[in-house]
């Protein structure tokens, strides 16, 4: 449909939502309009009404999709009719005062302090190409927090040894910079030269396959999942469970919410705070143990 189509483009060139944002709002969109031919025979997205939407979350309920996934699906809708309405396409949205499914709270998963340090400090990695690399991914992760895309995409000139910083592009394309640990020089130091020797310096990505070419999501899926299975029971084990950890031991040891927030790369604090939660548990464990009268 002409309308979505529209709708998509403006997500993408002037929100600047990332890939993965949009591929997530066009199998919604897609979705719902599938579901309205089946229960009205046609799609006008004109005539949508707030009757026909609840219809469509009763009965993406009924099907066991989760609060979580329903809650974004309405908020696609929301979005685009949104759209439609400073288009002056429609004159009310009709996804306007929807009420979104209770979403339960999920306290973040994270590695213990002491399991990660014995995993980067105690010669876990092999000292060839895979194994410096894979030791720098690991790192990197837990020693900035940023995301997989972040990690994917970086490239060298946004690497600044002399500061220890780097300069990442998160959501939305904001740019962000994030200090890395001053030890990582090393490792930096010894990645690139091995890099560079086996497959020259003018690769347009910093992080490399064994055959060169960039490495993507699955690789590093793979690699994080097998290191952090030699240290940890968690069952799940993913480079986003390394991005919960490094908030989560800054926060536990004293780091101010907005300045966790601004690493992190959040839009609002809303979504640091679920940290805090952990820290709170840790505080009170503390207090039980230590106070007289606890």
């Amino acid at each position: 449909m002409a309308y979505r189509e529209s709708f998509l483009k403006y997500l993408k060139f002037e929100k600047r939502c990332s890939e993965n944002t949009i591929v997530a709002y066009r199998k919604d969109l897609d979705q719902f309009e599938e579901f309205v031919f089946k229960t009205v025979g046609d799609f006008n997205v004109l005539a949508v009404d707030t009757k026909l939407i609840r219809s469509w979350v009763v009965e993406l309920m009924r099907q066991g999709i989760s609060a979580k996934t329903v809650t974004r699906k309405i908020t696609t809708l929301k979005s685009f009719f949104k759209y439609l309405l400073r288009q002056e396409l429609i004159k009310v949205s009709p996804a306007e005062g929807l009420i979104t499914p209770k979403v339960p709270k999920r306290l973040p998963i994270f590695v213990d302090e002491n399991s990660l340090h014995h995993l980067l400090d105690d010669g876990y990695f092999q000292s060839d190409f895979e194994g410096v690399r894979d030791k720098l991914i690991l790192s990197l992760f837990y020693g900035t927090g940023i995301r997989l895309s972040e990690l994917i995409e970086l490239q060298q000139r946004q690497i600044y040894l002399s500061e220890h910083l780097i300069k990442v592009l998160g959501k939305n394309n904001k740019e962000r910079v994030v200090p890395y640990p001053r030890s990582l020089n090393t490792l930096f130091a010894e990645y690139v030269l091995m890099r560079n020797a086996t497959f020259g310096d003018d690769a347009s990505h910093f992080f490399l396959t064994s055959k060169g070419k960039k490495v993507y999501e699955k690789l590093v899926y793979r690699v994080v999942k097998k290191y952090l299975a030699l240290v940890t029971t968690l069952e799940k084990k993913s480079p986003h469970v390394l991005r919960h950890s490094f908030a989560t031991h800054l926060l536990n040891r004293g780091a101010d919410l907005n300045a966790v927030k601004e690493l992190l790369g959040h839009s609002n604090l809303a979504a640091t705070q679920i940290y805090t939660h952990t820290t709170t548990d840790k505080l009170q464990s503390i207090y039980k143990q230590a106070h007289p009268r606890a």
